[in-house]
């Protein structure tokens, strides 16, 4: 399968689902969830990630060009909330007890079982209101299933 197939596969359908972004930093490993993940070009095959400019991920995301994001599926409901949480530990602390991995190509932490798992590497950065668009190649897709349903949240709730 092409570059490109692999991430239409990766992304198709995935639009409005709950993303946790992970990315590297040198020793720590940092990662939130996102829910304004987006499709933005299929040649080259290119995401956009919106994170808040004030936090300390959006910082490291700008001196680390390489990243994951995982689509999660509706069973990861709860791995959603502890990259959401305020005042959150390191990812490696987050996914302890959670099926992971390293990426080949962004050596950031992929959570397992997700429905999908793309590396990027960050092409531009966008000031939008109150958060930052990192608009990013994707390098690779880790894994994509199509076994589970995604998880989404609409209006500040997880939809079942």
């Amino acid at each position: 399968m092409t570059a490109t197939a692999d991430f239409v596969e990766a992304v198709a359908g995935f639009a409005s689902g709950v993303v946790v972004l992970t990315v590297r930093d040198g020793r720590d490993d940092l990662g939130t969830t996102v829910t304004s993940f987006m499709s933005v070009s299929l040649e080259p095959p290119m995401v956009a990630a919106g994170v808040a400019t004030t936090s300390y991920l959006t910082e490291v995301l700008k001196r680390q060009d390489r990243w994951a994001a995982t689509v999660l599926s509706s069973k990861q409901r709860a791995l959603a909330g502890r990259f959401a949480a305020e005042g959150r530990p390191s990812a490696r602390i987050l996914l302890a007890s959670a099926p992971h991995h390293r990426g080949a190509h962004s050596d950031a932490l992929i959570p397992e079982a997700g429905l999908s798992a793309l590396e990027c590497e960050t092409r531009q950065t966008v000031a939008a209101g109150d958060h930052t668009l990192f608009v990013a190649e994707v390098l690779a897709a880790d894994y994509i299933t199509r076994d589970e349903k995604p998880l989404i949240r609409v209006n500040r709730r997880y939809l079942t």
